[in-house]
């Protein structure tokens, strides 16, 4: 009996000696130790972005609008029934795809091709490079307000090229079947450059054999790019696709600083613009936070597939 007891004290003093040990690990691990390094940011951020989609969500579920503050007794979704019903709210989704939709294909197909001349080693390649990249430096003012004077009807560049050549002058931004298009035109003259550096590191980053070993085996210019190099850019393709989307669903910025109002012109009018709008033009604040769930839910169609990929690929 008292070599059991002795055995039993024994074991679970060992236990309990194992279990401060690891605590005493977990205390001075770098983990810990840095804490006060990152620990103070992440609870900022997690207040600052979480708690505000979370207060945004409270606030779409009441009738809150004008300076009346919210009723939280009565909570329900008819705010989100309100903008499905809404023609402009389909109409704003509508342009919000075609914009997703558009930009990003025509940013990728012109950057791939761009970046293939580039990679060829064509001549002022440096130059030409450099060219299409500076506008993505530029901000969405300032690329706004330079294409506002090359639509304008009356001496915009675009015009005087369009008038020479015998045509009536075009209005660019005031015609809606147009507007929606000239607008995507110029956020691809801003990023397409973005594309082209990211496929263009792709392209480098592969090895010459490949080349030479199709070109052994007769394959042409074109079929080794289609059936051999294009294929390898996948995730250049998925990244690149990733971050167009996400300033396509910004481009709020570039379509207020076109008009100076909250009103952006006809046919170009999308979630973003739409719930501004209906916030701060018509005080409708549960119906506008309603719209930004619905622009969150876009969001997270375009950055969760992209993280389930990573993390797929081991990338997370």
């Amino acid at each position: 009996m008292g070599t059991t007891e002795t055995t039993e004290t024994t074991s679970s003093s060992s236990e309990e000696v194992g279990w401060e040990r690891k605590l005493r690990y977990f205390l001075n691990s770098d983990f810990v130790r840095s804490s006060p390094y990152w620990g103070i940011p992440f609870l900022i951020m997690g207040i600052a972005v979480y708690g505000g989609i979370g207060f945004n969500l409270s606030i779409s579920l009441t009738d809150a609008k004008g300076l009346t503050p919210p009723d939280y007794s009565t909570l329900d979704f008819e705010m989100y029934r309100q903008a499905l019903a809404s023609d402009a709210f389909r109409q704003a989704a509508q342009n919000n795809f075609v914009l997703l939709v558009v930009f990003t294909t025509v940013c990728l197909l012109l950057g791939l091709f761009l970046a293939v001349l580039l990679d060829h080693g064509i001549r002022y390649k440096d130059k030409i490079q450099t060219i299409y990249l500076l506008p993505m430096s530029l901000s969405f003012v300032v690329t706004a307000q330079m294409w506002l004077w090359m639509f304008n009807q009356q001496n915009g560049l675009l015009n005087i090229i369009v008038t020479a050549l015998g045509f009536e002058p075009i209005d660019w931004i005031g015609n809606p079947s147009i507007a929606l298009g000239s607008v995507i035109f110029a956020l691809i003259w801003q990023f397409s450059g973005y594309t082209m550096v990211v496929y263009l590191a792709g392209l480098q980053s592969l090895p010459d054999d490949q080349f030479e070993a199709a070109r052994v085996d007769g394959a042409s210019t074109v079929k080794t790019y289609l059936r051999i190099i294009i294929p390898q850019l996948k995730e250049s393709s998925v990244s690149a696709a990733v971050i167009l989307m996400v300033f396509a669903l910004k481009a709020f910025t570039f379509l207020y600083a076109l008009t100076g109002r909250y009103r952006p012109p006809n046919g170009t009018d999308i979630l973003a613009t739409l719930m501004v709008r209906q916030a701060f033009k018509f005080g409708k604040w549960a119906y506008s936070a309603a719209i930004a769930t619905y622009l969150l839910l876009l969001a997270l169609g375009v950055i969760a597939p992209y993280l389930y990929y990573q993390y797929k690929q081991g990338s997370l």
